[in-house]
């Protein structure tokens, strides 16, 4: 009586055929174990990166597929040029992986003396675009550029090219040598982009130095005082212009004025909600038909939310949130300090400046008119971001181990398929 079911238990246990069946807490050990590759690191930013921009070219078509079927005949205008942004930022997203820290760090200086001009001639007259109460755009012809966006890596790789040379010479003990010229240099960044009424971004190059100081270990007081001045700054921003102060007013009262300047807030408040657990299905949404303003920019993630419902909302706070651990994994595992600190000022924008957009979107910050990065249609802000992500894909080949693991995996498919057709390296 008692064999058979013992002979089910043991069934149970190998699976039926014979193998050992893992437990729970071996199979959670297994999970933790992969955590703890070489080149986990390097999958992660690479998988995350693909993803998200899969995801956005998908949503670009179908936020914007009906006022451009309305304005221009053509429901792929937009997504077209999104296209072209993604053709133009993937070699450079590539480059950057295979380039070399001496790379980087030549580009450093070059790249923040040009995000100085280049947001300089957005304040010239007759230059520089507005849109949105923010003057951020250069009008070169048919091309618009935002300048704003290329200066946040420009300021990631100063300020982590400097404090790493001030960490080499010793330099970083007291507070005077360790904000000089940081604090020039970014408070210039800031007060030209302050300039063109452009909070959001002013917010986001403020989290970059800020995130350069706690990697090297600046004393409390220090961030302190800086968050004093943060917070001076900021409430000059808003009182000077009315309609940032409307921003705030409709933040703190999101249930008046849905017809005015709540107007886009609610909007995106009612499209995440229609979408309820699955959402509508992609394509199906009704808040792109005139309803939500902006809506393959700055409110994107209510159209994923609508079309996607939480599930689909879930999955991007969960690739934005692997994307940071990736980030901080590899800036806590490599030795170099210039690697160290630009792996956390990337990673610290690209995760901040997601979390405004999408705090904004739900209704938990208010409005800034940041994108959501790799998701949200705009090619000024989509290379720098992919640039930033080939900078990382660098650095984690530098962890322990990462260089070996990628000798072992042998050619990639690019270099098999090149082989293939004669044109790769003898012996690939």
């Amino acid at each position: 009586m008692s064999a058979v079911p013992a002979r089910e238990r043991d069934q149970a246990k190998t699976g039926g055929d014979g193998a050992a069946r893992p437990r729970p807490r071996e199979q959670v050990a297994a999970a933790v174990g992969l955590l703890d590759r070489p080149l986990t690191s390097y999958y992660l930013v690479l998988g995350c990166s693909v993803m998200l921009l899969g995801l956005g070219l998908t949503m670009v078509l179908s936020a914007s597929s009906v006022k451009q079927l309305q304005e221009t005949g053509s429901a792929y205008t937009l997504v077209q040029k999104q296209a072209m942004w993604m053709a133009i930022g993937l070699p450079g997203m590539w480059a950057a992986s295979r380039l070399p820290l001496k790379g980087f760090r030549a580009l450093a200086f070059p790249m923040l003396l040009l995000s100085v001009a280049a947001l300089t001639l957005v304040l010239v007259p007759g230059l520089g675009r507005a849109a949105g109460g923010a003057t951020r755009w250069i009008s070169l012809g048919p091309i618009q550029i935002q300048p704003s966006e290329p200066a946040k890596l420009g300021l990631v790789l100063w300020g982590a090219d400097l404090l790493a040379r001030k960490e080499r010479l010793g330099q970083l003990t007291e507070w005077r040598p360790l904000l000089m010229p940081l604090l020039p240099g970014a408070g210039l960044l800031v007060l030209l982009v302050m300039l063109g009424n452009d909070l959001g971004t002013t917010l986001v190059l403020l989290t970059i130095f800020l995130a350069l100081l706690w990697v090297v270990g600046a004393p409390g007081r220090l961030f302190v005082g800086i968050a004093g001045l943060v917070s001076l700054l900021v409430s000059i921003l808003i009182v000077v212009e009315p309609y940032r102060m409307q921003r705030l007013t409709g933040f703190l009262d999101q249930s008046g004025n849905q017809l005015t300047f709540n107007y886009q807030g609610s909007q995106g408040l009612q499209a995440l909600a229609s979408g309820g657990l699955f959402g509508t299905g992609l394509g199906e949404g009704r808040a792109k038909w005139d309803f939500l303003p902006h809506a393959e920019t700055d409110f994107i993630f209510a159209i994923i939310g609508e079309e996607f419902g939480l599930v689909g909302t879930l999955v991007v706070l969960g690739l934005f949130g692997l994307l940071a651990y990736a980030g901080l994994r590899i800036a806590r595992r490599v030795k170099d300090p210039f690697t160290r600190l630009a792996a956390a000022g990337a990673t610290a924008w690209l995760v901040v400046q997601a979390i405004v957009n999408i705090g904004a979107v739900i209704g938990v910050l208010p409005i800034t008119g940041i994108p959501l990065p790799l998701v949200s249609y705009g090619g000024s802000a989509l290379i720098p971001t992919l640039i930033a992500l080939g900078m990382l894909l660098a650095f984690a080949k530098r962890e322990p181990g990462a260089r070996q693991a990628l000798a072992a995996r042998g050619p990639g498919p690019l270099s098999r398929a090149l082989s293939w057709l004669g044109l790769g390296p003898r012996g690939s």
